[in-house]
This record gives structure tokens, C-alpha cells and sequence, in this order.
């Protein structure tokens, strides 16, 4: 902002002067143009032949304008929504999008050093959002969204200060990512399931063997239990209404019988 210290001049005081008296003389008509209402969520920055009034923005309530000297503009201090379109990033093929609240916190520096402080706000908030997905791989883009939108938030508060802008929060909203990548992430995915399965089935077929190992070195040593594991496999087929039943003997008790045979 200008330096304000050499006033409007005595040019500029005569006019006020003269302003003033015309209010005076059309009272209480003049009152109806002069006063102006500030709501509580505005400020005005009133400006007194072409000169910043004061360093502080008047309002809520009521003002006093004079008229043929005095100008003013109201500044909305609400939270605004900007919402930032799609952004490819330059490391990976990717769209994201997101939003941006803030408020005015300076309505003299939102007027004064700035032309339109939206417009230039919802551009450096896409400009800022491009420069950073540029510097972020897809792997830290998606894991990391809470932490980018920390770092545009500070870069965005940062430059937006001397607008009287205060970035109250950004969110990354969305990270769209082209069809051609989603299935080749979908197909390594499904390779990545499919490694572990067959590691795990090998992992399995492994211990079980090592099992059966065991049992049969145990059954080995007694026979007897061998016939009773046999019997309880048998039990087993039969609880499951088969029909079919394999019988297994031993190949020399079939050689008895055929010798028996051919000696008969």
C-alpha cells in the first residue's frame, strides 16, 4: 500500500470541506445518501478522493459517506470454496483435483494490492497444485494426499499474505488415474494375489508332507496300527454313503491263491 502520510493536500481539504457543508445545508435529506449499512460478515474500504480513508476497514453497522469525495467497496470476510479443476502432474500420468477454502483477513490489502483477489487466488492455487504433483510419484501421491495438501496449503498461505488472504484448509479431493494404468495395476495385482497363493499352497504341501513323513515312520513301528488307521479310513468312506469301497490285499495273499488253484 502507498505511503499515506502526505494526505490529500488543501485542494483536497477544500473539496472535503465544501462536501461537508453541502451535507449540512440539504439535511436531513442529505442523511439518506451518506449513511450507508455494513453487514457483519463485510468490511468497507472507503476511499476519500481517491485515497485510502484510513488503514482499517470501517464496519459492521453504520458509515458516514460523503457524497463527490467519498467512495467505498465492500470485501466479503466469509470463507470462500475455490475449487481447483484437474491437474496433470508431470512425473505421472495422473488428474487430480481439489478445493480450497479461505478468507479475507485484510480487506485494505485485498483491495488495495491485489486486482481481483479471487481470481488471483484460484489461479496460484492451480499453478501451485500443478508444481507439486510434478515432484510426486503415483506411489506417494496415493499415500501421501493429507501431506501434499500440507504443503500447497503453506505455499498458498504464504504467497496469499500480502492479499490479507488467509488459507484456512486445501483438500485433494480426487486422483484420477488413465484406464490403460488402472488395468495394468489391476493385472500386477492379480499376478502379486496369485505368487503369494501358490507360495502359501507350496508352503502347505510342504508341511504336509513332512507330516505324513512322520506318521508313517510312527506306523512303521507297529503294525497293529497300521490296521487300525486303515479300519478308521474305511469308517470315514462309509460315513459318506459311497456305494464303492476299495478293498486293498496284499500281492502274495493273491499269489497263495492261484497256486492253491493250480494244484487243485
Amino acid at each position: 500500500i502507498a505511503d499515506r502520510r502526505e494526505g490529500i493536500g488543501v485542494c483536497g481539504w477544500i473539496l472535503t470541506s465544501l462536501s461537508f457543508l453541502l451535507v449540512l445545508i440539504t439535511f436531513p435529506i442529505s442523511i439518506w445518501v451518506c449513511i450507508k449499512v455494513i453487514r457483519e460478515y463485510e468490511r468497507a474500504v472507503v476511499f476519500r478522493l481517491g485515497r485510502i480513508l484510513s488503514k482499517k476497514a470501517k464496519g459492521p453497522g453504520l458509515i458516514l459517506i460523503l457524497p463527490c469525495t467519498d467512495t467505498f467497496i465492500k470485501v466479503d470476510l466469509r470463507t470462500i470454496t475455490c475449487n481447483i479443476p484437474p491437474q496433470e502432474g508431470n512425473a505421472v500420468t495422473t488428474q487430480v483435483d481439489g478445493v480450497v477454502y479461505y478468507r479475507i483477513h485484510s480487506a485494505v490489502s485485498a483491495v488495495a494490492n491485489v486486482t481481483d483477489v479471487h481470481l488471483a487466488t484460484f489461479l496460484l492455487a492451480q499453478t501451485t497444485l500443478r508444481n507439486v504433483l510434478g515432484a510426486q510419484s503415483l506411489a506417494q501421491l496415493l499415500a501421501g494426499r493429507e501431506e501434499i495438501a500440507h504443503s500447497i496449503q503453506a505455499i498458498l498461505d504464504s504467497a496469499t499474505e500480502q492479499w490479507g488472504i488467509k488459507v484456512a484448509r486445501v483438500e485433494i479431493k480426487d486422483v484420477r488415474i488413465p484406464v490403460a494404468m488402472q488395468r495394468a495395476m489391476a493385472a500386477e495385482a492379480e499376478a502379486a494375489r496369485e505368487a503369494r497363493a501358490k507360495i502359501v499352497a507350496a508352503e502347505g504341501e510342504m508341511n504336509a508332507s513332512k507330516a505324513l513323513k512322520q506318521a508313517s515312520m510312527v506306523l512303521a513301528e507297529s503294525p497293529a496300527g497300521l490296521q487300525l488307521r486303515f479300519l478308521q479310513t474305511l469308517t470315514t468312506l462309509a460315513a459318506e454313503n459311497n456305494s464303492t469301497i476299495v478293498f486293498p490285499l496284499p500281492v502274495n495273499m493273491l499269489e497263495s491263491f492261484r497256486q492253491k488253484n493250480r494244484g487243485g
